[in-house]
């Protein structure tokens, strides 16, 4: 669990390929609520390749994990690391807020994991499920 103190209680099981969900059609994550400020850590030990403020993500942070996998975190109030640092589940990589287009929205962290390897047999029938190939549902992991 990224978002310090959270639990299952903090989110909604069902928002993962929820549909339909704006402009990027389906819900491609999870939202994780939580007090603006909440701690955000790692899910896992792995490179910071990208932070900065980005659309409708507002400020992201993307961590290369193990398996090449990628995590996304979302809508941060603030980032607290470093492009090429490297985390582990005990760094403090940003605060939980409501920048992008969670603006105006309770403050939540949007946490995604989008493998580079694709898995052909997650694909269904959903909406945009072809592309259940290349995202894990996170709250799997938790």
């Amino acid at each position: 669990m990224p978002v310090e103190g959270a639990g299952s209680a903090s989110y909604n099981k069902a928002s993962y390929w929820y549909y339909p969900w704006g402009p990027s059609v389906t819900h491609k994550g999870v939202d994780i609520f939580a007090p603006k400020g909440t701690a955000v850590h790692s899910s896992v030990r792995g490179l910071v390749l990208m932070k900065g403020n980005f659309g409708r993500g507002g400020k992201v942070v993307l961590i290369l994990g193990p398996k090449w996998r990628l995590h996304y975190y979302a809508h941060l109030s603030e980032i607290k690391t470093s492009v090429l640092a490297f985390v582990t589940p005990t760094s403090v990589i940003g605060n939980v807020g409501n920048s992008g287009n969670a603006q105006g929205k309770p403050p939540h962290l949007h946490y995604s994991i989008f493998t580079m390897l694709p898995y052909p047999w997650n694909i269904d029938g959903d909406h945009q499920g072809w592309m259940k190939m290349f995202y894990l549902n996170p709250i799997s992991y938790f």
